[in-house]
């Protein structure tokens, strides 16, 4: 035992070293597909979310975060580069017969790209939903169910606890849930049945995940939404997709507790946009915008703080390209840029394409948070932008926004066209079946009608109708602070090289 002991207490050493040496300021970037704000810590009292409520509780949460664009392409490309998708080129959905994709060179500010040239080792795991590829990314693609966050993670942890390479790692972990898909519960004894949101039928469970079965009776239902019999039994679907979620986030917790990582990793939680119902999903009211958004940062030493500062996703890329030390002050772009025009002539590719609409990318539409974590009353944005033209291919239907603490004003630009669903928000039971009562139908503050033919001006007073359930638009009071957020509309647009601002003169 005396001659073993010396060996113990060396390997000891050795474990305690390697542990001591494991790499500082580790991202962990969490994105869910189609979530809105439902969350305990966002005042929830149904949902089941207590590993996300603690990052808030040891983190920053924020109240007032936005998505750009209210669909998963269009949003993701702008998580990933830090600049509008109306410059970034993802018009709209990547896939299939919809096809867009972002300009070749906005590999010089392409998330992934800029994290590895700061000397970060890349992985991403689930839904991806970007394009060129080549433009985002990762060093390492990691496989896993997407509906089944805890087997994801599971998938991570490998990756997350690699000691052959001291580099920091970034993980981009994206959730399918909770989207619609998976079919309808035909156990329900409704005509129109409610979308499964990725659970499995008959009450059936993922592997390794407890799933939590909401009653649709007790389910609050969104201002924005009928309160239905449908209504309810697609909700009590979306909140047990959301719990299961949750049980993700916890998974990853324990994996890097157990590592000792999770004091040397940021994570962020936040979601693509709003959920997957009419008036939220594809829209730009703030059922559409609005997504949830915490920080828990372990360098910060104020925590649970609640932050009201206006923030947006094309934040994202530079706030966690600052914390990684790669961002430059100056030019708000990367230190270590990439020069795109040497890359793809390295590469003999797309020389003779059309690589950048037009846009240098050298610098991004969003700035950096890390610097307001952990103080409550700190501002960010006096004003935030969104800008939506496609969701599916067959969906044009143009919206821009201007947003303060005090007013929003919504530009239909094609508001003379019927507004266009996206093909699962057309066929969920709790559309349909107001659909159904006719044009004068209730749906949240709308009528059916006045849901499907918009103005071609929405304006809100944001602050006292945050259910933005007036337009003020043609109100004669409101006509000349209309014509100042109009301005300021159109500032915006040409500060942020919108080609869509030459609807004002032309339509």
């Amino acid at each position: 035992m005396k001659k073993l002991l010396p060996v113990l207490l060396f390997v000891g050493l050795i474990f305690g070293i390697c542990t001591t040496n494991a790499a500082e300021k580790n991202i962990i970037f969490f994105i869910t597909d189609d979530e809105s704000p439902t969350l305990g810590c966002y005042g929830d009292k149904v949902a089941v979310s207590p590993h996300v409520d603690s990052l808030a509780k040891d983190g920053t949460l924020f109240l007032n975060a936005f998505a750009t664009t209210a669909s998963c392409s269009a949003s993701r490309s702008v998580v990933l580069s830090g600049v509008h998708n109306h410059k970034n080129g993802q018009f709209g959905h990547q896939h299939h017969f919809h096809k867009f994709a972002s300009f070749y060179d906005v590999v010089s500010l392409a998330l992934p790209r800029v994290l590895q040239r700061a000397g970060y080792r890349t992985a991403q795991i689930g839904k991806y939903h970007v394009a060129p590829e080549e433009v985002y990314r990762f060093e390492t693609y990691l496989k896993g169910p997407t509906r089944n966050a805890v087997q994801m993670a599971e998938n991570c942890r490998e990756f997350i606890t690699n000691k052959e390479d001291n580099r920091p790692f970034f993980l981009y972990f994206a959730t399918s849930d909770p989207h619609r898909g998976g079919g309808i519960d035909r156990s329900s004894k409704l005509d129109l049945k409610p979308d499964l949101f990725g659970n499995r039928p008959r009450r059936g469970s993922h592997n390794g995940v407890k799933e939590v079965f909401f009653d649709p009776k007790k389910i609050p239902v969104p201002y924005f939404l009928p309160d239905t019999p449908e209504t309810r039994e697609e909700l009590a679907q979306y909140y047990q997709s959301c719990a299961r979620i949750d049980q993700g986030v916890g998974r990853l917790i324990k994996i890097l507790k157990e590592a000792d990582l999770y004091d040397k990793t940021m994570i962020v939680f936040t979601s693509d946009h709003g959920m997957a119902f009419s008036g939220g999903k594809t829209t730009v009211y703030e059922a559409g915008l609005q997504v949830p958004f915490v920080v828990r940062n372990p360098y910060e030493k104020t925590r649970g703080v609640r932050s009201s500062a206006l923030i947006s996703h094309i934040d994202i890329t530079p706030s966690l390209l600052d914390f990684a030390g790669g961002l430059d002050s100056k030019t708000n772009g990367p230190k270590n840029i990439l020069n795109a025009n040497a890359y793809w002539r390295k590469r003999g590719e797309h020389l003779k394409e059309n690589r950048s609409g037009g846009f240098k990318f050298n610098s991004y539409h969003g700035k950096s948070w890390i610097s307001i974590l952990g103080k409550a009353d700190a501002e960010h944005w006096p004003t935030v932008f969104a800008s939506h033209t496609f969701h599916e291919i067959q969906m044009y239907y143009p919206m821009r926004v201007v947003r303060d603490k005090n007013y929003k004003l919504i530009w239909n630009i094609a508001a003379g066209l019927p507004y266009p669903f996206a093909s699962d928000l057309w066929a969920a039971s709790s559309w349909q079946a107001q659909l159904k009562k006719g044009m004068d139908a209730p749906y949240g503050k709308k009528t059916v009608h006045q849901y499907i033919h918009r103005p071609s001006f929405e304006f809100f007073d944001i602050k006292n109708d945050p259910h933005e359930s007036k337009n003020l638009a043609k109100d004669p009071k409101y006509k000349d602070l209309l014509e100042t957020y109009k301005k300021k509309l159109k500032e915006f647009q040409r500060k942020m090289n919108d080609p869509w601002i030459l609807k004002w003169k032309y339509e």
